[in-house]
């Protein structure tokens, strides 16, 4: 008898998917009259990159992740559609 087993890497690249598509769903409603809620979101990270010099390598990181209501609201539709398929 075959089950049916969830990969959680799936959920993780459906997650991701959501909030990537999501905020450029709210970026884009951001600049409409009516949709700018969609567009209302916070920024938090690195904004300035983190610099190491070795002399011999260099390496520099730098990371801002910007969330608003539409990511959040794919985030969520996402995990919806992972837990009907």
């Amino acid at each position: 008898m075959a089950t049916k087993e969830k990969n959680v890497w799936i959920l993780i690249v459906f997650i991701l998917s959501g909030i990537v598509v999501g905020g450029l769903l709210g970026d884009l409603a951001a600049r409409t009259g009516a949709l700018w809620w969609l567009g209302y979101g916070q920024e938090f990270g690195l904004r300035d990159p983190l610099s190491v010099d070795l002399s011999v390598v260099k390496f520099s990181f730098s990371l801002l992740i910007k969330l608003n209501i539409s990511s959040i609201l794919g985030m969520i539709l996402a995990i919806f559609i992972y837990r009907k398929v």
